[in-house]
């Protein structure tokens, strides 16, 4: 019976907590977006980790399954590049799961480039809590027109 009560007491607690903890990966994930619609790579930088990678996973034109990975200085360099386009990619879900300091995001989403439709996927991030912030190690996307 006390286990069960105590059970009782701090579900409620860690609920909440990890409530806040998704607030705050979602918070990330969101810079990063808003960092690449301003063209701001200093905004963006913010969210990652140093050895964070940047991976896009599609089918060529062949229908085989390829993987290209990136690298994040190339990503950066490409937002904070003077662009006078606005670069839009819009959520249209976001599912976060949680343990301990890791977490994985999956987010539907569209490109638009000056609100002219690009191309559409999903995101998977992996997010690590280091020094008491959310960072991003990993995003792998798909990309494809509709």
């Amino acid at each position: 019976m006390k286990t069960i009560l105590l059970l009782l007491l701090i579900f409620p607690f860690f609920a909440q907590s990890q409530k806040a903890e998704k607030k705050e990966v979602r918070k990330v994930i969101d810079q990063l977006f808003d960092g690449m619609k301003k063209g701001d790579s200093s905004l963006v930088r913010k969210t990652l980790l140093p050895n964070a990678t940047l991976n896009t996973s599609f089918v060529n034109s062949k229908g085989e399954a390829k993987l290209h990975q990136d690298s994040i200085v190339s990503f950066l360099k490409a937002i904070g590049t003077p662009h006078t386009e606005i670069w839009d990619e819009r959520l249209l879900s976001c599912e976060i799961k949680m343990d301990d300091n890791l977490a994985t995001v999956w987010t539907k989403y569209a490109f638009y480039i000056d609100n002219v439709y690009s191309h559409e996927g999903v995101n998977a991030f992996q997010l690590v809590k280091v020094s008491g912030e959310w960072k991003i190690l990993i995003i792998t996307d798909t990309r494809r027109k509709k």
